[in-house]
């Protein structure tokens, strides 16, 4: 009996709160009239006129090239037999346009990870002053806003069309994302461990070493990782505007109508990416967990 008065008393303050909850409808409906509003607004933007003829020729070609891949770009054929090297290792080949690809990738992803780790110490509250975290902050978003394709185009001017002008865009553009997520995990470092390290007269290497370099090495890790997926997508990108990779032959072939060189780079990439995507998201899962 006293169980079930308990539980009839529990429903009915559970009923009383439900009853006595702010009505909001007002709110909501608001909400939901600004988002019409500015849906609206934004359709109003677009102007559709159809889709031009050369694009459905484009699109049929780029479909036709992927099931009909030219194989020749990616294996190693002699009298239509498949021989060793089985890759077809060439400068034309997918294979190698793809080592250019991934190169510029790892180089970027490495030197951007370096390069951050003083910039998010010198912008983090915790660690210095607020106006040098302050300065240092406006540059990490000035990196952020500037589009990886821009920064591209302007290193060109620079370094001209090569692959090492790929390396220093990405390794610049690397410098903004990663930052800021080391920024958030040097702010979650627990400083309780730090004041027992410190309280046991540990010096402040040693607090250094088995404080904050345990909590923050995880972390920073796994943000190299998952940028070094973004920058294996953009490498490509940035090929179209000469910045080397596999970009560069990929819209030469498109804007010369070779369909099946066309499909060969893509599945290539496809290929690769999934490759890239399994191992690291093992990776991350494995420093997450422990």
């Amino acid at each position: 009996m006293k169980k079930q008065e308990k539980k009839s008393v529990s429903f009915r303050t559970i009923q009383e709160a439900y009853e006595a909850r702010p009505r909001l409808w007002w709110l909501y409906t608001l909400i939901l009239l600004i988002a019409v509003v500015i849906l609206g607004w934004s359709a109003s933007t677009m102007e559709f006129k159809g889709l031009a003829k050369k694009g459905i020729t484009v699109a049929q070609g780029v479909g036709y090239g992927l099931l009909h891949p030219d194989a020749k770009l990616l294996f190693n054929i002699d009298d239509g037999r498949l021989v060793f090297p089985f890759l077809n290792l060439t400068t034309e080949g997918v294979a190698y346009q793809l080592l250019q690809t991934i190169a510029i990738a790892v180089l970027g992803t490495v030197i951007g990870g370096i390069l951050a780790i003083p910039f998010s110490f010198l912008a983090c509250n915790k660690i210095v002053p607020k106006w040098l975290a302050f300065i240092f902050n406006a540059v990490i978003l000035m990196i952020r806003t500037i589009p990886s394709l821009v920064w591209a185009l302007v290193w060109i001017r620079v370094t001209g069309p090569n692959a090492f002008c790929g390396v220093v865009t990405q390794s610049v553009c690397s410098i903004g994302m990663i930052s800021k997520m080391y920024i958030t995990a040097i702010e979650d470092i627990d400083t309780r461990i730090l004041e027992s390290l410190d309280a046991s007269g540990c010096s402040a290497f040693q607090k250094v070493r088995y404080g904050i370099l345990p909590q923050i090495i995880p972390n920073f890790v796994s943000t190299v990782i998952y940028r070094f997926d973004i920058n294996m997508k953009d490498a490509t990108t940035l090929g179209i505007v000469g910045a080397g990779g596999i970009g560069a032959p990929l819209i030469q072939c498109i804007n010369s109508s070779r369909w099946g060189m066309v499909g060969s780079y893509l599945w290539a990439l496809v290929v690769l990416m999934l490759i890239i995507e399994f191992f690291s998201t093992r990776i991350r899962n494995r420093l997450t967990r422990g």
